[in-house]
């Protein structure tokens, strides 16, 4: 097992990563930007490092300077979190060759899965439903109608390179098509480095459905259920549970063996997630695969008793994983809130600033994983995430009752959150039933 582990991220990840390592006997070296040196990740780590100036890209995307810290701090292995240098397979394969774990997958699962249309095609090879689309890269307006015309309206453009939304357009005919085909490549561009896109037939009104993975280095794969993320706002996630209200037992089990036969085919290691697209008519289709722990994980960890992150650490430490398929036990329901400061009133406008009123709430069946505190600055030049606010119970019904009494006690001030839209969706009865879409936001909320 590791000694010491390098946390490259900030926030409440980072403090997540650091209590798992504190529980398992590993010493922690946390690294921060000048904005970040009273953040709580840096307090509790038994180390710390400043590594640049506030913009991500002088500090946690500057990949000389994290490692850097890393040598000078002596560590065996780098924890990137998720967001920032996560699936940056350039990162891992630096990691790598100056002998510091990566704790993910290899940098060649990055890279595969990362390219979407590869991922696509591994996972088509490997008997997995996909989404149709268009077989390569659509380079032109004019090839972009051809395979419009082939696929029949709607369809949606997305970028190779993609993810969290960006590049993605949905278009109903020809000239929305049209135009928005050099707005996506430029986004995509701007976003990833690659232009590159490609074109799908849109499933309206579908289910978002993810199941994670966990993968050892000695071929063992095993599911550990799925989370429904259905509830989203421009293709970003906004508030998760396990298990989806919408799953038999059958329907769940194929889902579950499909995701462990792709993880499979793509000789993947550590802990992912395969996400999927699911019908009105409970056809399902694989959308793509995310190469790192997800902010939604602390859901899993709720249903099933196990401390994902501490299974990516002995994963990357070369451990068998010590859990078989049959021995996952799912116990109850779990739901997450993303908590950001954003102003819904405003069109989820950000609202940094000053927390200066701040009540956590409490109770049985409640976990809040934030890095906020009273006197904390929210600041411009990050995630605006405040707090994942998660709610437990042994049944949906229960588990929404103890979040809709949570979000009663949450208390974040002076700053907007995005608290009172939670509040409005946890009463809306669409929801508390379970029957609802990925245009459920856009419905409710936002119908003119």
């Amino acid at each position: 097992m590791f000694g010491k582990i390098l946390i490259a991220n900030r926030g409440e990840v980072a403090l997540r990563v650091i209590r798992a390592c504190k529980e398992m006997g590993i010493k922690t070296v946390a690294i921060f930007s000048q904005a970040d040196a009273s953040s709580l990740h840096v307090r509790f780590a038994d180390e710390a490092i400043c590594v640049g100036k506030a913009p991500s890209g002088n500090s946690y995307l500057n990949i000389p300077n994290i490692i850097s810290a890393a040598e000078i701090a002596d560590v065996e292995a780098i924890h990137p979190g998720y967001g920032f240098l996560a699936e940056d397979a350039h990162f891992a394969e630096i990691c790598e060759s100056c002998q510091i774990k990566f704790i993910g997958p290899t940098p060649e699962n990055i890279r595969m899965m990362g390219d979407k249309m590869l991922a696509k095609e591994t996972m088509r090879k490997s008997g997995l439903p996909v989404i149709p689309g268009s077989k390569t890269v659509v380079r032109t307006k004019e090839d972009a109608l051809k395979t419009a015309k082939t696929l029949k309206y709607p369809v949606i453009l997305k970028a190779s390179a993609g993810g969290g939304g960006k590049g993605m357009r949905v278009c109903h005919n020809d000239v929305r098509l049209v135009s928005s085909f050099l707005t996506a490549q430029r986004e995509a561009e701007a976003a990833f480095g690659n232009s590159d896109i490609y074109i799908e037939k849109y499933i309206e009104a579908p289910r978002h459905i993810e199941i994670q993975i966990l993968a050892d280095s000695y071929g063992h794969v095993i599911h550990l259920g799925e989370r429904d993320c259905t509830i989203q706002r421009r293709h970003q996630k906004l508030i998760e549970e396990s298990p989806s209200p919408v799953l038999n037992k059958k329907l769940r089990k194929k889902m579950g063996d499909m995701a462990v036969k792709g993880a499979k085919a793509a000789g993947y290691v550590n802990a992912g997630t395969i996400e999927f697209l699911l019908d009105k008519n409970e056809n399902f289709y694989f959308m793509e695969m995310n190469t790192r722990i997800q902010v939604e994980h602390p859901v899993t960890e709720m249903v099933t008793g196990l401390d994902l992150i501490k299974e990516q650490i002995k994963i990357a430490a070369a451990d068998r994983l010590r859990i078989k398929q049959e021995e996952v036990r799912f116990e109850g329901s779990a739901i997450e809130c993303r908590i950001n400061a954003e102003d819904p009133d405003y069109n989820f406008r950000p609202s940094p600033g000053l927390v200066s009123h701040l009540n956590l709430p409490g109770g049985l069946g409640v976990r809040v994983d934030t890095h906020v505190y009273q006197g904390y600055e929210i600041s411009p030049y990050y995630d605006s995430m405040v707090a994942k606010l998660i709610a437990y119970g042994k049944t949906r019904k229960e588990a929404i009752a103890v979040m809709q009494r949570a979000l009663e006690e949450m208390i974040v001030g002076p700053i907007k959150t995005t608290i009172p839209f939670h509040r409005q969706v946890f009463s809306n009865p669409a929801f508390l039933r379970g029957k609802y879409s990925t245009d459920f936001v856009e419905k409710i909320f936002f119908a003119k």
